[in-house]
C-alpha cells in the first residue's frame, strides 16, 4: 500500500484528535505571537499618543512617512549596516569555520571560546564594547596610542567619522560564531571522498573549495544570509547602548527610530506604523529567498 492510501484511508476523527492534541500548544503561541502582532498592525493605521485616546486614522502615517526625512535617513543607516556587517558576517564566519574544520588540536575547546560572543546579550555586548571605546580609559585608544597610530584619544562613539565603523566591528563580532557555528556543521556534512578525488586530479585548494565546498554549502549559505539579513535590519539593544542613534541621528537604526518616535516623543501610532514598514520588507526578503529555495529544489 503507498504513503498516499495510507494517509487518505486515515480517519477523520484520528485527524481531528490529532489537532485536539494541538491545541494546547497552538492556543498560547497564536494568544503571545499572532494577537500582539495584529495589534501592532493595527496601531499603525491609527493616530495613536502615550496617554491619548486611539483613532483610526487610515493611511496617515505612511503619508507623513514619505515626506519624514529621519524616516528614510534611518532606513539608509539600516540598509548600510545591515548589508555590511551581514556580508563580513558571513565572510569572516565562513572563515572561521573553514579554519576549525581542518582537524586542528582540542577543536571542542576552541568551539567553546568561539561561542563566547554569540553567548552574550546585546546589551552585555555593547557594554563590553562601550568601555573598549571608552576615549578615556578604553583600550583600544591605549593599544593604538603605544603603537604610535594615534597621537590623542578618539571618541570613537560620538565621532561622525568613525560611530559607523565603531558599531560595525562590534555587531560583526557579536555574530561571527553564529555563522560559523551553521557553517562548520554544514563543512561535516561534505563527504571527504569528494576531496580526496579532487586530489588525485590535481585541484589546489583554491579549486576545491570554489567547485566543491561552496556548491554544496549554497543552501547554508542562502539560510544564514538570510536569518542575518533579518536579525541585523531588526538590530536594537547593541546600537542603543553603544550610541542611542548618535551622534545626530547617523547612527539611528529603524527599530532604534520607531523606539524613539514611541517612547521619546509619545508617537506610537507613528512608531507602530515604521514597524509594519519593516515587516514588509523582512516579509519580502523572506517571500524571495523562500522562492529561490523552491526554484533550487525543485531543479534537483
Amino acid at each position: 500500500m503507498s504513503l498516499n492510501s495510507v494517509l487518505t484511508s486515515r480517519p477523520k476523527n484520528q485527524n481531528l484528535d490529532q489537532l485536539q492534541l494541538l491545541l494546547p500548544i497552538l492556543v498560547p503561541v497564536m494568544l503571545i505571537s499572532l494577537v500582539p502582532l495584529l495589534r501592532g498592525i493595527y496601531i499603525g493605521f491609527t493616530d495613536y499618543e502615550l496617554g491619548g485616546q486611539m483613532h483610526f486614522s487610515g493611511l496617515e502615517n505612511y503619508r507623513i512617512m514619505l515626506h519624514d526625512r529621519f524616516f528614510w535617513r534611518s532606513m539608509g543607516v539600516g540598509f548600510l549596516w545591515t548589508a555590511i556587517v551581514t556580508a563580513l558576517q558571513i565572510g569572516l564566519g565562513l572563515g572561521l569555520a573553514l579554519l576549525l574544520n581542518q582537524g586542528l588540536r582540542l577543536i571542542p575547546i576552541y568551539t567553546v571560546l568561539m561561542l563566547v560572543p554569540w553567548a552574550m546579550p546585546p546589551i552585555v555586548r555593547g557594554l563590553i564594547w562601550r568601555q573598549i571605546y571608552s576615549p578615556d580609559t578604553g583600550a583600544l585608544n591605549l593599544i593604538l596610542t603605544q603603537w604610535g597610530l594615534i597621537n590623542e584619544p578618539i571618541n570613537w562613539l560620538t565621532s561622525f567619522e568613525w560611530a559607523i565603523p565603531a558599531i560595525i566591528v562590534a555587531g560583526v563580532w557579536g555574530e561571527i560564531p553564529k555563522a560559523a557555528l551553521f557553517f562548520l556543521a554544514g563543512l561535516k556534512t561534505i563527504p571527504s571522498s569528494l576531496y580526496e578525488a579532487a586530489e588525485l586530479d590535481g585541484a589546489t585548494s583554491l579549486r576545491k573549495f570554489r567547485h566543491i565546498t561552496l556548491p554544496l554549502m549554497k543552501p547554508i549559505m542562502a539560510a544564514v544570509v538570510s536569518l542575518s539579513f533579518m536579525w541585523n535590519f531588526n538590530a536594537f539593544g547593541l546600537v542603543w547602548i553603544l550610541t542611542e542613534g548618535g551622534p545626530g541621528g547617523l547612527t539611528r537604526l529603524p527599530m532604534l527610530a520607531a523606539y524613539e518616535e514611541a517612547f521619546r516623543y509619545g508617537y506610537v501610532g507613528y512608531a507602530a506604523a515604521i514597524g509594519n514598514v519593516m515587516v514588509i520588507i523582512i516579509s519580502l526578503f523572506l517571500f524571495f529567498y523562500l522562492r529561490v529555495q523552491l526554484k533550487e529544489r525543485m531543479g534537483e
